[in-house]
């Protein structure tokens, strides 16, 4: 059976990374039956990123690389309907996504007014996590802010990036239905898996103010959490 590797869930969300929680709304939105394995340990996977992806001894990393490849592999229809402008406009976000999610991190690991939350949250959700462990992997991610860049902002310049990226969203998503019409495509399941792992974390950073104040985007996430966190029909 196809099975998903990504990180551990937080706060009821199935990953605490959002291109894991993508890749995993993908597959539950497509309905493809799959097994979930939570780890931490990336060194097996393509490029050393979660998530990965292993389908029958064939392995696959990169969340949009496993999307392109399981729509080509299974005759996945969920973006079967969209014309080349909307196309383009998934990548758009999906590019902006990229952006959002180094503030996201930032948040977590870096920002001192919110890091000792992530860290308690995550030890007290996973009792064989150890806090050197967590200190080991701040101590890398900063590493990762430098030279990505986001490492070298002060804490309010980087939540204004985020911020600005959350405007655009509050723009894109609809009072009612998802980005492309009534049904979901891959790109609100994309939506999702950044989102997701905003509103539903009990920490009360920029990011999620701005998300709680923001009525059609605490729909959606909540349209495409109740979507996908249902159990699977046997």
């Amino acid at each position: 059976m196809l099975t998903l590797y990504s990180y551990p869930e937080l706060f009821g969300v199935a990953d605490n990374n959002g291109y894991g929680l993508k890749v995993f709304a993908f597959l539950r939105l497509c309905k493809v039956p799959f097994r979930h394995e939570h780890i931490l340990d990336a060194s097996a996977a393509p490029r050393g990123q979660l998530p990965y992806i292993d389908d029958g001894g064939e392995t696959v990393g990169d969340s949009d690389t496993i999307i392109a490849f399981l729509t080509g592999k299974y005759r996945l229809t969920i973006d079967g309907g969209l014309g080349a402008a909307q196309r383009h406009t998934n990548l758009l976000i999906g590019r902006m996504l990229d952006d959002l999610y180094w503030v996201m991190s930032y948040s977590r690991w870096k920002d001192e007014r919110y890091w000792p939350a992530f860290r308690d949250a995550l030890l007290a959700q996973h009792p064989g996590l150890k806090e050197a462990d967590l200190v080991k992997a701040r101590e890398f991610n900063f590493q990762r802010y430098h030279f990505q860049g986001i490492g070298r902002y002060a804490p309010d310049a980087a939540f204004a990036r985020g911020l600005a990226d959350l405007a655009v969203l509050a723009n894109v998503i609809p009072a009612s239905g998802y980005v492309h019409g009534p049904r979901p495509t891959s790109i609100d399941a994309g939506i999702y898996g950044f989102i997701a792992n905003i509103y539903f974390y009990d920490i009360d950073t920029p990011l999620k103010q701005f998300v709680a104040a923001h009525g059609n985007i605490v729909r959606h996430c909540q349209a495409i959490h109740e979507a996908v966190m249902a159990k699977p029909a046997a």
